[in-house]
């Protein structure tokens, strides 16, 4: 199954054995701990005799696996794992060519559709555009590009901080009179989606100094191109916070930006409370991202319609 299994519902395997005793019988029970009761090998490979590994077996083995390992029998999903191995490869397969296929279906059939109304574009102010065309002049230095970037994300985040809930606050002034004002509701966390996201982050500490963040790693196959989940690292109440912000500067295709939200679904976010951070963005991936999740919001400072390469984190990280 490999490191791309990300859902909280992961397989449970029970792995059974055969242990043979010095007189040829044939005693079933299970394996602990990757490794079985063998008494021909003790008896071999450890000096061991026979009697002493029989009255281990009954005397603490089998008491321990009938009292705690057994009664989990029924909570598998599968018995005999060397028996499902190719059953399991088969339905991996079965499962990626099923997806390719979908997110293909799913690219043509939003491909003219109009942008979402929870796409939410920066205001294409002077400023915004003065900013974007450094960024796009190859004659840009990196000690330039970062500046320049860094004051657009800035302005990124502090949009999508617009889409939290605020509550009232009254504080006290130097000049002694009573301000009345306004502070976040909850808590809200970012998580960043590695490597690119990490060129949000000045931008995001800029605005939420103490901000909780996670990190996911998702990388394309070089073989199919769909999006696999290596790592993750998310705060352990993500659930129970008023508002999640997702930083990626980039969206193309959409299957990255897809598996992302999905992991936070999957760890009971709500797609209410995620906010998608990212600076240039395809139009299809946006269609594909909004039609699949539709309660999310995605900030981003720039649309286009052609496909482009993932060029902010080259330029922003040097490499």
């Amino acid at each position: 199954m490999g490191g791309h299994v990300y859902g909280r519902n992961s397989w449970k395997l029970w792995f059974w054995k055969d242990f043979i005793c010095g007189e040829g019988r044939i005693i079933s029970g299970p394996t602990v701990g990757g490794d079985s009761f063998n008494v021909l090998r003790d008896v071999r490979d450890r000096g061991r005799d026979v009697e002493g590994c029989l009255k281990q077996w009954f005397g603490f083995v089998k008491p321990n696996f009938v009292r705690y390992v057994e009664p989990q029998k029924k909570n598998a999903d599968i018995i005999e794992a060397d028996i499902v191995v190719k059953h399991i490869q088969r339905t991996l397969v079965e499962k990626s060519e099923k997806h390719r296929a979908e997110l293909q279906k799913l690219g043509k059939e939003v491909s003219e559709e109009p942008l979402s109304s929870s796409v939410l574009l920066l205001r294409q102010t002077p400023q915004l555009l003065g900013m974007s065309t450094i960024l796009q002049n190859e004659e840009t230095n990196r000690e330039d590009f970062i500046f320049y970037f860094d004051r657009l994300a800035t302005l990124l985040v502090e949009r999508a901080m617009e889409n939290f809930r605020f509550e009232a606050k009254i504080v006290q002034s130097p000049q002694g009179s009573l301000y009345k004002g306004l502070q976040p509701a909850g808590e809200v966390s970012a998580v960043v989606i590695l490597r690119s996201g990490t060129t949000l982050e000045t931008g995001l500490k800029r605005i939420i100094p103490d901000c909780r963040t996670g990190r996911l790693l998702i990388q394309s196959n070089i073989r199919t191109g769909e999006p696999e989940l290596h790592y993750r690292k998310l705060p352990e109440d993500i659930a129970s916070h008023d508002g999640v912000l997702l930083l990626d500067p980039q969206i193309s295709s959409g299957g990255a930006a897809l598996m992302a939200v999905k992991v936070l679904v999957d760890h009971g976010v709500a797609e209410e409370k995620v906010v998608f951070v990212t600076y240039v963005a395809e139009k299809i991936g946006l269609n594909r991202l909004t039609m699949v999740f539709p309660g999310i919001k995605v900030v981003v400072g720039r649309v286009v319609e052609e496909f482009e390469k993932r060029w902010v984190e080259e330029r922003y990280l040097g490499c």
